[in-house]
């Protein structure tokens, strides 16, 4: 019996069909965010949209019973409708989180893996992603270890907390090899990190079986750093209780405030008690790049593992997150396990090219090539350019609300500006007498994004006792912000602040 293809069409002109609809779709969309355009909106970000009135919106669509292929109208109607209702990262007012839009290169990057649809996890199927791979992890950790240029490297994980998880794992497996076999079950592992790290510190306490119990948070100073002499008691304190010192979890570019620990101290205490070293430089790792601010990362090369993140400081499309180690042969030597059946190796290579062979995990997407694409086509100086010029403008920002009435910085000062790209402050109109800043905190940020014009993110302060409220939080990452932009955006604050009304 003879079995004809199940596709009526041609793919490749199917696939010509779709990159003629929907080309001049996104280009439009981009070119409304985009402040050198003629067809620059100001309000392009989108304005803020309920869940219940998008839920009426997409969900209980009847077409996903019979399809709506040959029905050029609908899919164009969809996107449009996609894209109407989202948030635009392309705009200069996107300034909420610490990614910022992607590149141009970046769509192409992702384009070119959409075609290839394969999975890094093997040689056979990814030859050329896996050695790319190799070799931009390897360009990139040489950036970190000074001292071990001929042996670092990295693979990409799902984010950073999986990279940062990973990390831990690395680190029981690597110090105690046992563990594998035998669990967590002859050990009372510690782990140390600070008031003010990021949340998959705890998840990965919790998922290599340790529990929160077992994680001890270490207190910061006011400018959110790690307080070593705190660490290097509460470490000395929990052995005396009977714990085992397994891992330091230290930040280049905290969450919250960008706070950059102090990494050569951290190494000495490391050392001194035998845990394994890591740095979550997931937001703040990139200024590597830059000569005037790579000095924050003095120490780097003193780390067991670093977690970077392009799609953060660098504009590569989300996701892009790098686990880098000092030596490279440790992901095998501790995440390999026997699976002739899909790591079949190559004789006489000393280098891994299945990459899922030295990971917790199997199906794995190129991520790397997004970022060897962007750092091909960039330069490490348009990497350094694009990090400087971003300082610049944090820099611009708070010299001008340092003068304005009602703003005040929470960290950092117009002479000793914050350590990274975010912006911590509280705003008072005048006449706001409260003590608590959040309820008008959160009906500006709410009001900027119902203009369309700004996003902004906003945090309680981490401060323990601290009765001020809730302050803004925002990110200047993206290469098309300028002067303007940041005198738009305060004239925009204090215009919303004017239309708070207390509620009594």
């Amino acid at each position: 019996m003879q079995i004809k293809s199940g596709l009526e069409d041609n793919r490749a002109d199917e696939l010509a069909h779709f990159f003629d609809l929907i080309k001049p779709k996104i280009v439009e969309y981009v070119s409304r965010a985009d402040p050198q355009s003629e067809k620059y909106e100001a309000d392009s970000l989108g304005k803020f949209h309920g869940p219940e009135e998008l839920k009426k919106i997409f969900s209980n669509n009847q077409d996903l019973e019979t399809g709506i292929k040959g029905n050029d109208s609908k899919l164009e109607g969809f996107v449009d409708s996609v894209l109407k209702y989202s948030v635009n990262t392309w705009s200069p007012g996107f300034l909420d989180k610490l990614y910022a839009s992607n590149n141009p290169i970046g769509v192409v990057s992702d384009i070119v893996l959409s075609a290839l649809n394969t999975n890094s996890h093997v040689y056979t199927v990814s030859p050329v992603l896996s050695v790319l791979e190799n070799d931009v992890g390897r360009k990139y950790a040489q950036f970190f270890f000074d001292d071990n240029q001929d042996t670092c490297g990295g693979l990409t994980f799902p984010g950073g907390s999986w990279s940062n998880i990973t990390s831990m794992q690395l680190a029981r497996a690597t110090k105690y090899p046992d563990t594998k076999e035998h669990g967590n079950s002859n050990y009372k592992f510690a782990i140390y990190t600070s008031d003010h790290c990021h949340y998959s510190v705890l998840k990965g306490a919790i998922l290599i079986g340790l529990g929160l119990d077992n994680v001890f948070k270490v207190k910061v100073n006011k400018e959110g750093v790690l307080d070593t002499q705190e660490l290097d008691r509460v470490i000395q304190d929990s052995k005396e209780k009977g714990y085992t010192p397994l891992y330091i979890n230290s930040t280049a570019g905290t969450t919250v405030f960008g706070s950059f620990d102090p990494f050569e101290e951290v190494a000495k205490i490391a050392r001194k008690h035998g845990c394994w070293f890591h740095i979550d430089g997931s937001w703040g790792g990139n200024v590597v790049f830059s000569q005037q601010h790579r000095k924050k990362l003095q120490g780097s090369r003193l780390a067991d593992s670093i977690t970077v993140n392009p799609h953060k400081m660098l504009g590569v499309p989300t996701t892009c997150s790098f686990l880098l180690l000092p030596h490279v042969s440790n992901f095998q030597g501790a995440l390999s396990l026997a699976a002739p059946y899909l790591f079949h190796g190559r004789d006489g290579d000393n280098e891994n090219f299945d990459l899922a062979d030295g990971t917790m995990g199997c199906g794995r997407r190129p991520d790397a090539f997004k970022f060897y694409l962007a750092w091909l086509y960039y330069g490490t100086e348009g990497f350094a350019s694009r990090v400087d010029h971003a300082y610049s403008i944090c820099k611009d920002f708070v010299e001008k609300i340092s003068d304005k009435p009602g703003f005040s910085l929470v960290v950092g000062t117009k002479q000793n500006l914050p350590a990274c790209l975010q912006v911590c402050f509280y705003y008072r109109p005048e006449g706001y007498t409260s003590d608590s800043c959040t309820p008008v905190t959160r009906f500006i940020s709410r009001e900027l994004h119902k203009r369309g014009k700004y996003l902004v993110d906003f945090s309680p302060n981490p401060t323990p006792n601290d009765s001020q409220g809730e302050f803004f939080r925002v990110v200047f990452n993206s290469p098309i912000l300028t002067s303007d932009t940041v005198d738009d955006l305060i004239a925009s604050i204090v215009d919303s602040g004017r239309n708070f009304k207390p509620q009594n």
